[in-house]
């Protein structure tokens, strides 16, 4: 016969919030931490060897914003040898990066959902799409219209001159860009785990709206290659209205975090 008192006990259990971040110890989350960032390497490693052999393709993808603005017949220079092999060998791991984007995500969800309740374990579906969509939103925003305009302005600027322009300096310049924004953009799917976990709320990222502004238009300043106000303004302004989204999916989650608790 079973066990009355069991049975009880996997009825209460499964009833529970089903919280597991506190039967885990310090070395266990060590160990899944260790688990995750192997996973996650072994997939940009996969990624990488397929991107390798579309890297010219790539290239020439990731060099329209410059070329279109550059007078006719001008290319980039490089002036060490192994340059090209290098710039390549970036331009793969870039791709790499975005085509396992949504294993990576996947990962960082893996690893922080024992620190969630039943109920907000249901969110790993809107997660993962949700920050692999604004990603991918981000390197697009950059490449469609930050680069052209950067680059345009950056030209005119240096109308005077002949423009030589090495292929590695412009790589960094345009990874870093994208990657940037396609990072930026993740700003609600952060604010939403802040807010589950109890670190942040709506109230306090609308109190400090003032200050966000300052530090984003401080930090466009400083990640924007020409400075310019126009560069200033689509730099800043992207992120100024994901501040605004971020308060809204705040306030969401923290309703949903109250509501587990007081079900408990």
């Amino acid at each position: 016969m079973s066990d009355p008192t069991a049975e009880l006990g996997k009825e209460a259990g499964s009833d529970e919030p089903e919280n597991e971040s506190g039967k885990m110890s310090f070395l266990e989350h060590l160990d899944e931490l260790r688990k995750r960032l192997v996973h996650i390497i072994a997939y940009l490693f996969g990624g990488f060897i397929v991107c390798v052999f579309f890297t010219k393709q790539i290239y020439d993808f990731l060099a329209a914003p410059l070329a279109k603005n550059l007078p006719p017949g001008q290319k980039l220079i490089y002036l060490e040898i192994t340059t090209p092999f290098l710039v390549y060998m970036k331009v793969a791991f870039l791709a790499a990066i975005f085509l396992t984007i949504p294993l990576t995500l996947y990962e960082v969800w893996k690893f922080i959902a024992p620190g969630l309740y039943r109920r907000e374990k249901r969110y790993v579906i809107p997660f993962l799409m949700s920050s692999i969509i604004l990603f991918f939103l981000g390197g697009a925003f950059c490449y469609i219209f930050v680069l052209p305009t950067t680059f345009k302005i950056l030209l005119a600027l240096g109308a005077s001159f002949t423009p030589q322009i090495r292929i590695d300096g412009y790589l960094d310049l345009t990874n870093m860009m994208i990657l940037g924004f396609g990072l930026t953009f993740e700003m609600p799917v952060i604010a939403a785990f802040l807010s589950l976990f109890g670190l942040v709320s709506a109230g306090f990222l609308w109190r400090k709206f003032k200050y966000a502004v300052v530090a984003i238009v401080v930090l466009a300043a400083i990640l924007s290659p020409t400075g310019d106000a126009i560069s200033l303004v689509i730099w800043s302004a992207p992120m100024v209205f994901l501040y605004f989204v971020s308060i809204g999916v705040a306030y969401l989650c923290g309703r949903s975090r109250k509501k587990a608790k007081e079900s408990t």
